[in-house]
């Protein structure tokens, strides 16, 4: 649970839900009102007309809603008297009452939602605090359509916490399931609306990705997060490496450079914690980092490749450019290989040269040459050994 503190927006104390809580007591009042005169209204027609009790039921329903079949009538004076004062005055009345109620809700409904202050029921959803300064609309729109596409995650609701849409979501971010809530991740109270507690992800975007200074409001949300025991669900954006250790330090399960161009990244970082490190390395050559090695494939399967630079302490083997130019990711592993170069993730401070990576393929195809030479001769001795024998 998140701690209960006083709320930074004064605003929110007038603008949560005490309306909606009123104009449904409300309803709910006057429902009660109705099926009591409703009720009393059946059970005196039966007493005092000559009808049955499912015909006196008939006709009170009936003459509520003033179709007026005319297959039944009150007879008696005390009957019509009553039908005047019970069904024509007070409960005609509390049904137009009700009806009205009901439509002010429905409008009150909508224009909260519009305007990012309707409180939804929510679990196992992910949250996302903060939108980008830029691109925002096809960052969200591409982050719900990779993350969606993760098995396990094809309909899990996801909820933005920002100040950004006040007058409403954009229709792309509505049409692909997408809510919001306005308000910031530095108020507990939007916090509890948008039920954090109950989220399976959270994702605290940087307020501004080009400047370190927003890592300040990121910490901010974490560690408010952190202290609601909240920080082994959250993924938070660092602008600065040098303040990764804070974030780890405060209890966040994933930290991440912001990379706008790639909402995949973060997804990865979601649902597969670990993997955004790899994918960062990528992109950068702070420690590892792919490299392009020109060099002729012919005679190696994948699996022997992989092996061979892995054994030689060069790197990993990620892909193979064909004879066609084209690049092949994660080829089938005993199929020969034909082509003219590799992709490697290698170490940025010791990148080996071509001619090291071709000296391990050679020396691998060496090895493979004895050991199969090796095979040849075992067999030989085991077919000796049975005709010996």
């Amino acid at each position: 649970m998140l701690r209960n503190r006083r709320p930074l927006n004064p605003e929110h104390q007038l603008t949560h839900l005490p309306m909606s809580g009123i104009i449904r007591s409300r309803i709910k009042r006057l429902f009660a009102i109705l099926g009591g005169l409703l009720a009393f209204q059946a059970l005196l027609l039966w007493w005092v007309e000559d009808l049955t009790l499912f015909e006196s039921v008939w006709l009170t329903m009936t003459t509520l809603v003033t179709v007026g079949y005319g297959d039944f009538a009150p007879q008696t004076p005390v009957g019509r008297i009553s039908t005047i004062a019970i069904m024509f005055v007070s409960a005609i009345t509390l049904m137009t009452l009700i009806v009205s109620d009901f439509i002010e809700y429905r409008f009150y409904r909508r224009e909260r939602i519009v305007t990012g202050r309707w409180v939804y029921k929510m679990k196992d959803h992910i949250v996302i605090i903060n939108t980008p300064q830029n691109g925002g609309e096809q960052y969200f729109m591409r982050f719900a359509s990779q993350v969606r596409a993760v098995p396990g995650y094809e309909t899990i609701p996801i909820i933005l916490l920002t100040r950004q849409f006040p007058t409403g979501l954009p229709p792309e971010l509505s049409d692909v399931g997408m809510l919001h809530f306005h308000g910031s991740g530095s108020d507990p109270d939007a916090l509890k609306a948008v039920h954090a507690g109950s989220a399976k992800h959270i994702v605290v975007l940087a307020s501004d990705e080009s400047d370190p200074i927003s890592d300040s409001l990121t910490f901010d949300i974490a560690h408010r997060l952190t202290e609601a025991n909240l920080g082994h669900r959250t993924t938070a954006e660092c602008v600065s490496d040098g303040n990764r250790n804070r974030f780890k330090t405060a209890g966040v399960r994933t930290i991440i450079r912001p990379v706008r161009t790639y909402p995949e990244i973060m997804v990865r970082a979601v649902v597969a914690p670990g993997s955004e490190k790899v994918l960062e390395d990528m992109f950068n050559y702070q420690d590892d980092h792919p490299h392009r090695y020109d060099l002729k494939l012919d005679d190696l399967n994948w699996a022997d490749i992989v092996s061979a630079l892995i054994r030689h302490g060069i790197g990993t083997a990620l892909a193979y450019i064909d004879n066609d130019d084209e690049v092949v990711c994660h080829p089938p592993t005993d199929e020969e290989i034909e082509g003219k170069g590799l992709i490697v993730l290698v170490k940025s401070h010791d990148t080996p040269a071509v001619q090291v990576v071709e000296e391990a393929l050679e020396r691998y195809r060496a090895f493979l040459e004895r050991w199969h030479a090796s095979q040849a001769e075992a067999d030989a001795r085991a077919n000796s050994d049975k005709a010996s024998n």
